[in-house]
């Protein structure tokens, strides 16, 4: 198998735009997360989520194309923008036939569906927009990237869930070392922070209502977490094997060593209860290039703030390490900060643990107050950054379905 490596990357999330500004934010343990503003929250009994501040669009996309797009469509072109600049993809010194693109959503474009429903609902068919079709779709942001970049190779969406963007990475990854591809644009977005899907989160008890302190609710490995907060944004990164890579004379920021997936096959929402289906995607990951597990030196978890998930993942993870052997590695959860971006949460906290393996700091896992009982013990990062080597990591994402993924990720 191929080497394959991590040439660029670009993120849109709830407390950053753009790498630098992220990279800040994650030292810094930067909240993300307060009152929804995007729609009317008064009668919801969840009224927080991590938006996306000081987005620009037009930075990214032309006024006439950003108005035929959804906005998670918009935001994977802007965090593909970030990451093609950074990999002198836009330079065209690439076989475009060797390059290809999966970037997954979980939802895809439900915003300007519901608007166009509303539309439908009341005015009919004839006044429903031709851009509907396009807008919803969850290929189309693959598509369009294509399009930008002119990549003829292998182009689609893998729809997983909250497992999504993870997914296409790993896909991605194998699309590489199995001599498939050259090159490849993949991860996620999301952007559905909309009344239909926050309804239907909240009636299911998916979601925090610590309505008074929004920026307080996500709260992962706390025993006092009550549910995830929903947020959005993208994150888009460019692989490429070690021969092109040369060839261009491309900035290598990290390796991916290693991916695994598997099934629960136990519950619509809920994962098993000891992790078992999660913890074969974990040693999956690892035994692809038969990795020391005593080498990983951290752990981007999925740690969303529900109840059972954070206790599944970490059962999951000591089925794979051992007792003794998960105290080694530091573990925390981007969405302490920023929320769940659903199907795109995958991309970024692939992106986190590569600016984290970089920088050498580990971000915090902020409101871990007081670690819930059950996950007494283990190396949780503090609620402030800590200095520290990081030469190999996974990043973990699970969706519902039962559907799981890992990331093996080592410093270049």
């Amino acid at each position: 198998m191929k080497r394959v490596f991590v040439t660029g990357m670009g993120a849109i999330t709830p407390n950053a735009v753009g790498i630098e500004d992220f990279t800040t934010a994650l030292k810094e343990g930067r909240n993300g997360i307060g009152l929804t503003t995007l729609f009317d929250t008064t009668n919801f009994t969840v009224k927080i989520s991590g938006e996306v501040k000081n987005f620009n669009p037009e930075l990214y996309v032309n006024k006439k194309d950003a108005k035929r797009h959804d906005r998670y469509t918009v935001f994977a072109l802007a965090a593909a923008r970030m990451a093609a600049e950074q990999a002198k993809l836009t330079e065209k010194n690439f076989d475009p036939e060797m390059a290809g693109v999966i970037v997954s959503t979980g939802i895809g474009g439900i915003s300007f569906f519901e608007k166009e429903h509303q539309t439908y609902l009341s005015s009919g068919p004839s006044r429903v927009s031709p851009f509907l079709v396009p807008m919803m779709i969850c290929n189309i942001a693959s598509g369009c990237i294509a399009m930008e970049y002119g990549l003829n190779g292998p182009n689609f969406s893998i729809v997983s869930a909250c497992a999504s963007s993870l997914h296409a990475i790993g896909e991605s990854y194998l699309k590489i070392a199995q001599g498939e591809c050259d090159i490849m644009m993949c991860g996620g977005a999301e952007a559905a922070l909309t009344p239909l899907t926050t309804a239907g989160f909240a009636k299911m008890k998916a979601l925090s209502t610590r309505n008074d302190e929004p920026e307080k609710a996500s709260r992962a490995f706390d025993k006092d977490r009550d549910g995830f907060v929903m947020g959005e944004g993208a994150g888009v990164i460019v692989l490429e094997s070690e021969e092109s890579a040369l060839k261009r004379g491309s900035t290598i920021l990290a390796e991916i060593k290693g991916y695994g997936a598997s099934a629960d096959a136990h519950h619509l929402t809920a994962p098993h209860p000891e992790g078992v289906g999660a913890a074969k995607a974990v040693k999956r990951a690892l035994k692809l290039n038969d990795f020391p597990i005593d080498k990983i030196d951290y752990i981007n978890t999925h740690g969303t703030s529900t109840p059972l998930g954070d206790i599944a993942e970490m059962k999951a993870l000591k089925l794979v390490f051992g007792e003794e052997g998960l105290k080694k590695p530091v573990i925390n959860a981007t969405k302490s900060m920023i929320g769940h971006l659903l199907g795109a949460a995958g991309g970024v906290g692939t992106i986190a643990t590569v600016i984290q393996m970089k920088n050498s700091f580990i971000h915090p896992n902020r409101n871990l107050d007081n670690v819930d009982p059950e996950l007494a013990g283990y190396n949780f990062a503090p609620n402030h950054s800590i200095e520290q080597n990081i030469d190999a990591a996974l990043v973990d994402a699970f969706g519902f379905g039962g559907q799981n993924a890992c990331l093996l990720i080592t410093k270049a």
